[in-house]
């Protein structure tokens, strides 16, 4: 999948849309997304100026917008999936611009409440971070009630 396939999928656009490419999906199973890390993002700017790293916080966005390519959706437009637990997720190698990440979940739990992924960031055949997130369905109006 291209960006603009993405597109069609997704809701996150720019400059907070991550995955850019998808190089391999099975739906309800697994995928494999690129995200390529440039200087120009906003964020080095701040963190940190004189030797820029990408937040673990994004690399978790990331590895989640992927996963919401994976979760096969049930043609409900009044549910959304959230993420509700990211579970030993361990940063082994700080992420740099020029980096190009090659992001790898797959589906370990699928219930009719809640689906589990492991998940796996490298970058040039090191392994940069890891860890499993767990998802659930919500009904838009619980989480845009007033």
């Amino acid at each position: 999948m291209n960006l603009l396939e993405i597109n069609e999928k997704i809701k996150q656009r720019p400059p907070f849309q991550m995955i850019e490419r998808v190089t391999e999906l099975v739906e309800g199973e697994s995928a494999t997304g690129i995200k390529c890390v440039s200087v120009n993002e906003p964020y080095f700017m701040g963190h940190f100026p004189d030797a820029p790293i990408m937040p673990g916080v994004l690399l978790i966005e990331s590895a989640a917008q992927l996963c919401s390519l994976v979760i096969t959706p049930k043609n409900d437009d009044n549910k959304i999936y959230v993420l509700l637990k990211v579970k030993d997720f361990k940063f082994l190698k700080p992420v740099i611009p020029g980096d190009r990440l090659e992001i790898k979940v797959s589906c370990t739990l699928k219930s009719a409440a809640a689906y589990e992924f492991s998940t796996v960031i490298s970058a040039d055949g090191v392994v940069k971070a890891k860890g499993s997130m767990l998802f659930t369905s919500m009904d838009k109006s619980a989480v845009y009630e007033e």
